[in-house]
């Protein structure tokens, strides 16, 4: 903390502010220090120029801090309330009064942590009707959101490239570091080539009225479900970040929920909105503008490597981080989408693994446990302790359960989606009514075999079976599979995943497989 400039060490004081408050907690940005005590926040901009922004002098921090709380009344009234000068006399500093100014702070409300969304994502707290209201919302502002003139030439061809070429040049010196060299040539190949050949799309989305001053970083971290939802902490540095095409702002939602695990939310949301604005050419966009918002993320991740203020070992953090969105802007770029099935026996890991794969791949994950007992109008995490032929498990509701999967898969396939069936695919006929679903749908076809010793499944499945879970899979169920199982034919797209190793491993050899066949 001594690093901090010195009306930061003071602001890091309960007794600094007007209000009470039992602590002071700071949260960094690259640009910012976020002083949080009990119930306000306290925004200062960094006295930093990266390029894109510079808050290098006083008077255009304080400029940006009444802009920042104006622009973003639009969307959360409710949290922005003033901006405040920090003042400095006789060596010490406080918040308002006399003396020299020496910083300016955006005083706002603190919002619920149990209510954002990034944080219900991770506890399972976010509904389909949650992203649906979230959509309206979305939709009405961006109807009535500033367009004219100077908004709309941010939407031209010009502008479009300026934007998509800055982010490419940005990153050339984290190529090898954040992001591999066949990613960064496979992305910027797809981003360079879709531009040429919809030009007619982006000149006609600029006549159509649907370049808009928009919020400009529509992530789940900036957003509250409220009474009224909250979106927050939209960009006033750099009004080029935040004037631009709608489908760039659904895209950008849509791929952090990808990014989460939850394309399925991505997929509700994407389709209210539509439904919604009638903007049925969002569809076109939407994996361009995914492909490049991902790649934003990892670009603003990999920055914080450059940051003095940062620690080393929260450097590391940002590193993954920043890959996994480079892999999932790969996805992204990848001509078609994927099918990926599991198989395995039960308490090997093929949930645990389908999960992973989703946040770096933007898939689609069906369960076969969620869809069995769907099928059955039975609660996901009701236990059913049946023989494995009988009530629920038997041959023909295993029927009706994989031809649901191949169903849902179909749909989501054609929206452009990647997909992983998360399910044991013991039966030969099974793994090939998957392929034939892949072909009827124009995508790639990848089995991942996942392996894991009896000894350590037997241990997994005692364990599980004190947590609540959708499987029903216990140590008698595994002895039955083994019998059962139709070993399967050695292919050139097959995957062994060995789930004894960590899961960051059993990615890696994944994405291996997959830098493998396109080129890398």
């Amino acid at each position: 903390m001594s690093d901090l400039p010195l009306y930061a060490q003071a602001m890091l004081r309960p007794d600094f502010y007007p209000e009470p408050t039992s602590k002071v907690e700071l949260v960094q940005t690259q640009m910012s220090f976020v002083f949080l005590t009990d119930h306000f926040a306290y925004k200062t901009k960094k006295a930093v120029n990266l390029g894109y922004l510079d808050y290098s002098e006083l008077s255009e921090r304080k400029a940006l801090s009444e802009k920042e709380l104006v622009l973003n009344r639009r969307l959360c009234d409710y949290a922005y309330l003033e901006v405040l000068p920090v003042t400095e006399n006789e060596g010490g500093y406080s918040l308002g009064g006399c003396g020299e100014v020496v910083e300016y702070t955006l005083k706002m409300r603190r919002l619920p942590e149990d209510r954002m969304l990034i944080n219900l994502l991770s506890t399972g707290g976010v509904s389909s009707g949650m992203l649906e209201k979230l959509a309206e919302k979305l939709a009405v502002f961006h109807q009535t959101a500033r367009t004219d003139a100077e908004v709309q030439k941010y939407g031209n061809l010009e502008a479009i490239k300026y934007n998509t070429e800055e982010n490419f040049e940005q990153t050339g010196s984290k190529v090898g570091l954040t992001v591999s060299p066949g990613e960064y040539a496979r992305i910027s190949s797809f981003t360079r080539s879709f531009i040429s050949d919809n030009q007619a799309l982006f000149n006609a989305r600029v006549n159509g009225g649907k370049i808009r001053d928009c919020h400009g970083d529509l992530h789940a971290a900036h957003i509250c479900f409220m009474d009224n939802i909250c979106i927050y902490d939209c960009i006033e540095f750099n009004d080029r970040f935040r004037y631009g095409d709608v489908a760039s702002e659904v895209a950008f939602l849509a791929m952090d929920l990808d990014h989460y695990g939850r394309a399925d939310l991505s997929r509700r949301f994407v389709n209210s909105y539509i439904q919604k604005s009638k903007d049925t050419d969002l569809y076109k966009l939407l994996r361009f503008y995914k492909c490049y918002r991902a790649y934003i993320r990892g670009k603003v991740e990999g920055f914080k490597l450059d940051d003095p203020y940062i620690s080393e070992a929260e450097k590391a953090k940002y590193v993954q981080k920043s890959k996994n969105y480079y892999h999932l802007a790969d996805f992204y770029a990848s001509p078609k989408p994927t099918l990926f099935i599991t198989t395995g026996f039960c308490g090997c890991g093929k949930s645990t693994l389908a999960q992973s794969l989703a946040e770096v791949s933007g898939s689609v994950v069906i369960s076969s446990d969620i869809v069995r007992k769907g099928l059955s109008n039975i609660d996901c995490h009701q236990h059913c302790f049946e023989d494995a032929d009988q009530g629920i498990y038997s041959p023909e509701m295993t029927k009706k359960t994989y031809q649901a999967m191949f169903d849902q898969a179909g749909d989501a396939l054609k929206e452009g989606y990647s997909v992983i069936l998360d399910a044991t695919f013991l039966k030969e006929d099974q793994r090939k009514q998957a392929e034939e679903c892949a072909g009827q749908n124009n995508a790639k076809f990848v089995v991942l075999e996942v392996k894991l010793s009896p000894e350590l499944a037997k241990k997994r499945l005692e364990e599980r079976l004190d947590k609540q879970s959708v499987s029903d899979g216990r140590w008698e169920v595994y002895l039955k599979q083994i019998k059962s199982f139709e070993p399967l034919a050695v292919q050139p797209n097959r995957v062994i995943i060995d789930s004894s190793k960590p899961t960051d491993k059993q990615l890696s050899d994944i994405l291996e497989f997959f830098k493998s066949n396109q080129g890398e």
